[in-house]
C-alpha cells in the first residue's frame, strides 16, 4: 500500500487557513458557512504531480514528495503579498531548528518542505480585472510514520 495523499492535502489546507487567519479552498474558491464566496484575500490550494523515491511505488516504506500550489487572491497587490508572506512563513519558516507551524498528517511524517516558486501571478497593473494573484509552489516530502 502506498502513502495516501489526501490526508496530507487536508492537513496542508488546514495549516494554511489556521496560520494565515484567512480562508483556504481546496482547488476552488473558499466559501463561508452560509455558502457565499469568501471575502478577499483568500488562498486556493492545488495539488500538483508528485515524485517518488526509494523502494517501488506500492511499497509502504517509500518516501514521497508531493507538490502543491498556493494561490493568494485579492483585490490589490498589497493584499496578496501580505497573504503570501504568511503562507511562506507557515510552510517554510523555522524557529530553533523546528518548523514554525507543525504539519502532522495521519500515518506519515513530514521530513522536508521546500519553496520552489515564489511570486508568479497576475500583473498588478489592473489588466487582470478585479483580482490579483500571487502564486507559490511548495514540495512536501513525507515518510510513513
Amino acid at each position: 500500500m502506498s502513502l495516501p495523499r489526501l490526508p496530507l492535502t487536508r492537513a496542508l489546507r488546514t495549516l494554511v487557513a489556521d496560520a494565515t487567519g484567512r480562508p483556504c479552498g481546496l482547488g476552488v474558491l473558499p466559501r463561508g458557512p452560509d455558502g457565499r464566496a469568501a471575502d478577499f484575500p483568500y488562498a486556493i490550494l492545488d495539488s500538483l504531480p508528485g515524485e517518488f523515491s526509494g523502494p517501488g511505488f506500492a511499497d509502504w516504506h517509500a518516501d514521497v514528495s508531493w507538490s502543491y500550489q498556493v494561490t493568494s487572491v485579492g483585490e490589490r497587490a498589497d493584499q496578496v503579498e501580505w497573504l503570501a508572506d504568511r503562507v511562506r512563513s507557515a510552510l517554510v519558516d523555522r524557529v530553533d531548528g523546528r518548523w514554525r507551524y507543525a504539519l502532522a498528517p495521519p500515518e506519515m511524517r513530514v521530513i522536508d518542505r521546500e519553496l520552489s516558486v515564489d511570486g508568479a501571478g497576475d500583473p498588478v497593473d489592473g489588466t487582470a480585472g478585479d483580482t490579483v494573484t500571487y502564486i507559490q509552489r511548495f514540495t512536501i516530502t513525507v515518510s510513513p510514520g
